[in-house]
């Protein structure tokens, strides 16, 4: 069995997202960087150029997230909202992982996805954004990569757990976070 037919049959713990995440980022990394090196520059800058009309990626306005007590509910209880939906870019997933620590809060209670308020670390919030219907799990993983591609440009080597309960963090920390990973994610036209 594959490892993402075990993230998504299994409840998902912090830990095995970051490590998912981890492994696709590696798995990534040498075809961008040989890929980047294959292109001439001019074609870097159109394309860098093109991404710009697509930025930034439009605010999710469909279907508001479910209230406080939706927040304090099992995420596994939304996935019938996932049923018909269209996959979206990393990017736009990023943006709902965005509003559920916006509307929810943001907690780093060491592994744990969300707390007893319904309030959710970076990877839960990725979890919660899934299984409310935007993003296949694919995605998940895929947002969870660009989250440390974008933790390693700011000189974190560790996963995306340990930054997130790291002593002095912030819910603003998470959202810059969330925010330049954005960025990133859609220039890169994901």
């Amino acid at each position: 069995m594959s490892s993402l037919a075990l993230l998504i049959d299994a409840d998902l713990d912090p830990d095995a997202l970051d490590r998912e995440a981890a492994r696709l980022y590696e798995s990534a990394a040498p075809e961008a960087w040989r890929s980047l090196l294959s292109v001439p520059v001019d074609r870097l800058v159109a394309d860098a150029l093109d991404a710009l009309d697509e930025l930034p990626p439009p605010p999710p306005a469909e279907r508001p997230l479910p209230g406080r007590v939706g927040a304090v509910l099992p995420d596994r209880l939304y996935v019938w909202r996932r049923l018909g939906r269209a996959d979206v870019r990393p990017s736009v997933h990023l943006a709902y992982a965005r509003r559920v620590l916006t509307e929810w809060g943001w907690q780093n209670t060491p592994y744990k996805l969300r707390d007893a308020r319904g309030a959710r670390c970076l990877c839960g919030a990725l979890l919660a954004a899934h299984r409310l219907g935007h993003g296949s799990a694919a995605t998940m993983n895929e947002a969870g990569a660009w989250l440390l591609t974008e933790l390693r440009s700011q000189g974190w080597h560790g996963l995306v757990g340990p930054w997130n309960r790291a002593p002095g963090r912030t819910a603003e920390d998470a959202l810059a976070l969330l925010d330049a990973t954005i960025r990133r994610a859609a220039l890169a036209g994901r």
